[in-house]
């Protein structure tokens, strides 16, 4: 059985999606921030091992544990999830007319072993004016959402291209875990 180092309903959704049998194991770890790293590849690689570590159980040595992490990257601007709607207004705002790109980093441990890749997607939102940001955050859908927007709910009208796994834009890039996964001789 997968141990899933992650809260994220998203995830949980998509692994549910492929008949993944796993439980949810969420622990503590300090994550590197975008102000320590500036590098978005190395960002969520990093953070992906961290999580997926503060996740293991010594007593348990033979699970395969599964960390993720994603951010969004434009220019040289880093972002998470917001924190708060001011925060998430700027983030749309400056994604609005642009294309972005959105990097989620994966690790799998098996028997004490690392197992991680990174997936990159392109992604080109049309210009949102300020009433249409301000309508979506009021919806409440940006929060807890890296770049302050879900590709797979109401911000998908905001989207003009995609080049690259939509999954990876959900949160985890299904296609590149199974790889991963077989490489690593998991069974998902």
């Amino acid at each position: 059985m997968l141990i899933l180092a992650s809260a994220s309903p998203r995830r949980r959704e998509l692994l549910t999606q492929i008949n993944c049998n796993f439980v949810c194991r969420v622990a503590d770890c300090t994550e590197i921030s975008p102000a320590q790293e500036k590098n978005p590849a190395k960002l969520v690689k990093q953070n992906a091992i961290l999580k997926a570590l503060a996740a293991v159980d010594s007593d348990k040595p033979d699970e395969i544990i599964l960390g993720a992490d994603t951010v969004v990257a434009c220019g040289s601007q880093i972002y998470g999830k917001p924190k708060d709607d001011a925060d998430a207004f700027s983030m749309l705002k400056s994604l609005s007319g642009r294309t972005h790109q959105v990097y989620t980093g994966i690790a799998l441990i098996r028997g004490g072993e690392i197992f991680h890749d990174v997936v990159a997607t392109d992604i080109t939102m049309k210009e949102i004016s300020d009433e249409e940001i301000n309508r979506y955050i009021a919806s409440g859908e940006p929060r807890g959402k890296a770049g302050a927007y879900a590709i797979q709910g109401l911000a998908s009208v905001f989207i003009k291209k995609i080049n690259g796994c939509y999954f990876n834009v959900v949160g985890l890039p299904l296609s590149a875990l199974y790889d991963l996964a077989k490489k690593a001789d998991v069974s998902l």
